[in-house]
Formats: C-alpha cells, sequence, structure tokens
C-alpha cells in the first residue's frame, strides 16, 4: 500500500529549515512504493561513497575509516541475535561463537589500553560518558567539567547526559595557552566547590593535559577524575599520548570509530574493581542488556590492527596534523596556538573570527571539497557560529597522506578559504583526493 502523506507531526522546537527538509524527505518517502524507495536508498549509499571515498579530503578529526575485513563484520548475522548476559550464561541458546568474540574484544581492549578491565557493550562515546557518570557519581553530585572554549563536550554539560542524570555542573578555569585547565584556579574552584568528580578531555585537544596533577587536586577533596578520550583513544593506544590511567584516571571513557577507526560505538576502559563491578552492573542487567556482537566483532579486527600498526599510525596522524597545520599557517591562514607549537595531537585548529565563524567556513570548505567542523576555542565569540574551525587527521592518514603531502593540501585549502566561488576548486580537489586511494595500517584479507 502506498501512503499519500507522511504521518509525521509538526515539530515547533526544531529550526524551520531542518524541519522543512525533514517533512519533504518523509513526504517523498511516503509517497513511493517500496522498490522506489530501496532504489533512492541504494543511490543515496553511493553517492555517501564517492562524496568521502574520491571527492572529498575528510578532515573531520572525527571520522575514519574501518578496516574492510571489520566493517564486513558488522553484516554477518551477529547482531540480529540477542545477547543476554555473561558469557557461558547466556539467556538465550546458540550463543557460544558470539559469546567467544565478545570475551575476546574485551580481551583486546585490555591490551591495547593497558587495562584491568573493559567495559565493551556501550554503543556510543555518550553512552560511555553516561555510563561513567552513573559509576562514579550520584545525581544531585557536583562536577568540575571542561568549558567549550577548550574543547569540552556537550555530554559533560547541562544539555547532555550530565546534565540529564542530574548532575550539577561547574564549568573550570581556562588556560587558553594550554588550551586545557588552569590549575591553580582549578585547586581553588575545587576546595570551594567539593565536586564529586572532574572531568578531562573533549572535542579537540591540543596539548596534553595535565592529568597527574588534576588527579592530586581530586585527592583533595575526594573527588575523582574521568578522562574522556573520544578523540585521543587512537594516540593514546598508538602510544604517542601518555596513557590518562597510568597518570591518574579512574576512568576512560571513549569513542570507537574516531582516531580509533573501528565501528560506531564505544567503550570504556578502568583499572579499578570496585569502578569496573558498577559498569557490569550498569550493562548488566542495567542499560545494555542485548547488544551489538556484530560491532563487538568489527572493534575485535580493528584492534588487532592497533596491535600491529598503531604507533605508526598513531604517529604519522600526529606528524601530518603538524604539517598540515604549519602549511597552513604559513599560507597566512588563522592557525590557533602558534605560539605554543599549534598542535601535538592529530587535531589542530584555525580561530574562525576572520572566516565568518567555525560553520560558516566550513560550508565554505565543503563546496571545495574538503570536509571539517566549527569548534569553540578561547578567542572572542562570533556572533551565531563558533568562534574555531577543527581539523584533524585520522581519515587522511588512513588513505595515505603523509607529511610531505600537506603543501599540496594546504594550497587548495588556503585557496579555498580565500574564494568567493570554492564549488571552482572542488574538481582539483577531488583530482589531487583521488592520488590517496589506498587503505594504510590494516591487516589485509590473508
Amino acid at each position: 500500500m502506498v501512503h499519500a502523506m507522511s504521518q509525521f507531526t509538526s515539530r515547533p522546537w526544531v529550526p524551520d529549515q531542518v524541519e522543512t527538509y525533514v517533512r519533504e524527505v518523509a513526504a517523498e518517502t511516503a509517497a513511493a512504493n517500496p522498490a522506489e524507495v530501496a532504489h533512492i536508498i541504494d543511490a543515496l549509499i553511493a553517492r555517501n561513497v564517492a562524496i568521502h571515498d574520491r571527492e572529498c579530503f575528510n578532515l573531520n578529526p572525527a571520522a575514519n575509516v574501518m578496516n574492510p575485513r571489520a566493517e564486513a563484520a558488522l553484516a554477518q548475522g551477529l547482531g540480529s541475535r540477542p545477547s543476554l548476559g555473561y558469557p557461558t550464561a547466556k539467556y538465550e541458546m546458540g550463543l557460544e561463537a558470539a559469546e567467544r568474540i565478545e570475551v575476546i574484544a574485551a580481551s583486546l581492549a585490555a591490551e591495547i589500553f593497558d587495562a584491568r578491565f573493559a567495559e565493551i557493550r556501550v554503543s556510543s562515546g555518550a553512552m560511555a560518558n553516561l555510563y561513567g557518570f552513573m559509576a562514579l557519581t550520584a545525581p544531585g553530585d557536583k562536577i568540575i567539567v571542561p568549558p567549550a572554549k577548550i574543547g569540552g563536550h556537550i555530554t559533560h554539560h547541562n544539555p547532555g547526559c550530565a546534565g540529564l542524570y542530574g548532575l550539577e555542573i561547574v564549568y573550570g578555569p581556562v588556560d587558553a595557552a594550554a588550551y586545557t585547565y588552569d590549575l591553580d584556579q582549578l585547586r581553588d574552584q575545587a576546595r570551594r566547590e567539593l565536586p564529586k568528580l572532574i572531568t578531562v578531555g573533549g572535542s579537540l585537544n591540543l596539548f596534553p593535559h595535565p592529568v597527574g596533577a588534576i588527579r592530586a587536586i581530586a585527592d583533595e577533596v575526594g573527588a575523582l577524575v574521568l578522562f574522556d578520550a573520544a578523540h585521543q583513544c587512537g594516540l593514546i593506544a598508538g602510544k604517542q599520548w601518555a596513557n590518562p590511567l597510568d597518570e591518574g584516571a579512574h576512568l576512560m571513557t571513549m569513542s570507537t570509530y574516531k582516531s580509533l577507526g573501528g565501528p560506531a560505538g564505544g567503550l570504556i576502559v578502568t583499572n579499578a574493581p570496585e569502578i569496573a563491578e558498577r559498569l557490569d552492573k550498569i550493562a548488566f542487567p542495567g542499560m545494555t542488556a542485548n547488544f551489538d556482537v556484530g560491532r563487538c566483532a568489527a572493534l575485535a579486527l580493528s584492534l588487532l590492527d592497533w596491535r600491529s600498526f598503531g604507533t605508526d599510525y598513531a604517529a604519522t596522524m600526529v606528524a601530518v596534523a603538524h604539517a598540515l597545520a604549519a602549511a597552513l599557517h604559513d599560507a597566512g591562514a588563522p592557525v590557533f596556538g602558534v605560539e605554543e607549537g599549534m598542535t601535538q595531537s592529530h587535531q589542530f585548529a584555525l580561530a574562525a573570527g576572520a572566516l565568518g565563524g567555525g560553520q560558516a567556513a566550513a560550508k565554505k570548505l565543503r563546496a571545495a571539497g574538503f570536509l571539517t567542523s566549527g569548534i569553540g576555542l578561547p578567542v572572542a565569540p562570533v556572533d551565531g557560529d563558533a568562534n574555531g574551525l577543527r581539523l584533524g587527521t585520522p581519515e587522511v592518514v588512513r588513505r595515505g597522506v603523509a607529511p610531505d603531502h600537506a603543501g599540496a593540501i594546504a594550497a587548495l585549502f588556503s585557496a579555498a578559504l580565500k574564494s568567493n566561488a570554492p564549488e571552482t576548486l572542488a574538481g582539483e580537489t577531488a583530482a589531487l583526493r583521488q592520488e590517496f586511494g589506498g587503505l594504510y595500517f590494516i591487516h589485509r584479507d590473508a
């Protein structure tokens, strides 16, 4: 049966342009028959492949490309079967193979992150943070978190899971040059506010965070420390950044698809048995129960790449980020933190005030074939937009970009920023992008 119109009801809380788009697509979907909708979906999948695999340089640090062998595991019939309970003690029968995959994935996660415990049954980095908040705090507790101007993620803030869980959010003081907390002010704030938790890390990380010093401050006031490694997990796995657990963090949360290059999902690691027990009970019988074993298989295969190639991959990400930041600076782009060395990470940022705002610049760059996103920086605000533009190297490095390619990429990128017609550069960008069609730092099929 073909439906003449969408069943969607207007949502006044959604921006008008979003709602208009959603209703147009929904109406088209409702008016088409199943075969037509399937054809549309197939075409959109192909278009997405063209954008990311042929036409554009993906410089969004939240993006990566999976090992095809790991990606194939998502379509092997694992995820459609329930997996409720502990391995060897599942509620449903026939899970002998699935539960072994579960154990292998958790074992590899603990190995790669030098942790005693790993919780893999987490659907996203945001949910990993929620699990962490639930394990370490109670509703009504105060927590100190990084503000957006130093990359603090919304999951740590009032609109995100921290606020939804009922935590009282206190924004930590900023050391603008180091793009992290100001330690002296943090100590005073912690003594005054008496938080139960201090969180570290976020959506942009340029220089190492002083985790050990933050742990010392936390110990003074009886607080715990959570490190959000959603973006930095690859650098930690690849030994390019110190392991926050070794430096004193009680818990480390992360996404598994960003710098780690695995499937979409979350991961939590800790060395504290009492915290691991709380996380275990939150996952089962609590909030996860059944979970996607296909994702666990894909994660396990992805982590094997880190066992073999992680150090080289992470080091190359950092080297390319620094080379690209330096090349853009030389081309006149407003790179943030030049006096501090721009970055010691796989990420860097541009101050976006002169670019019309971070998201405005990202849209302009998209027309030229570069994928980026806005971010907060401790600089003058931009009305109605982010004041920074965030760039990262996980995907381009896995595609084969090396430091000596930075000059050519930066030249096109800089030209797009300056152009009044960036779309005219899209063909040149796509041609350069075609030089990077391989996949690196992965195990191949035998």
